[in-house]
């Protein structure tokens, strides 16, 4: 069976579609996954990490290949022979040159952070998945559990017309650190409620592949 196509898009710079890339591809590996890593972003930051962590002597493997936009189809065609799941990670920005990508995944995976500038920003995405024939997972980033404003972006994102995955990521200093350590946070001994919230992201995007 081929590979399944993830592709992570946002429109707006940090959100953190790079740290979504590598936590779900290190769940992934760390499930028995075969998987590889595609970077499209021309900051190459997906691309630092994936150099840096192949000195290190732990964590499970991982494949990575880069990519210009137009030549997402190539490189997905060869990836998918080759793992089971293929990670994406897009330029923050929506034109035509994200079209390839999204017409090439199995998964369209947008994350939004706790603010409604943020999620004004996905409409963008959201229209372009849309002509691709793709529905959208959004998922909620950077929230802080119980607050108002979480509360607010989460039921204004489940009124725009796409998916919304039931696991949300919590605003936490292990996400950032563990990708400075070129770790995932499940990686990490310091990883505490990051780990469950990963797995369970994890988990809710394989039942839709």
């Amino acid at each position: 069976m081929s590979g399944k196509v993830i592709c992570v898009a946002q429109q707006k710079g940090g959100s953190g579609k790079t740290t979504l890339v590598v936590n779900l591809g290190v769940a992934l590996a760390r499930r028995g996954l075969s998987v590889a890593l595609l970077d499209t972003d021309p900051q190459g930051s997906l691309g630092h990490w994936f150099l840096r962590r192949r000195a290190l002597p732990q964590g499970p493997g991982l494949e990575f290949s880069t990519s210009s936009a137009w030549g997402v189809s190539y490189e997905c065609e060869k990836l998918r022979r080759q793992a089971d799941v293929i990670l994406i990670d897009t330029p923050p920005k929506v034109d035509a040159d994200l079209r390839p990508a999204l017409r090439e995944s199995d998964l369209v995976v947008v994350p939004v952070s706790a603010s409604h500038v943020d999620l004004w920003a996905t409409e963008g995405v959201l229209d372009l998945a849309r002509r691709e024939g793709k529905t959208p997972l959004l998922v909620m980033n950077r929230l802080r559990p119980g607050t108002r404003l979480a509360a607010e972006v989460t039921a204004a994102a489940a009124g725009l017309g796409a998916d919304v995955a039931q696991a949300t990521l919590a605003g936490r200093i292990v996400y950032a650190e563990t990708l400075g350590e070129v770790l995932g946070a499940l990686e990490s001994p310091r990883r505490g409620p990051a780990g469950p919230e990963i797995d369970a992201l994890a988990d809710e995007i394989l039942r839709r592949l």
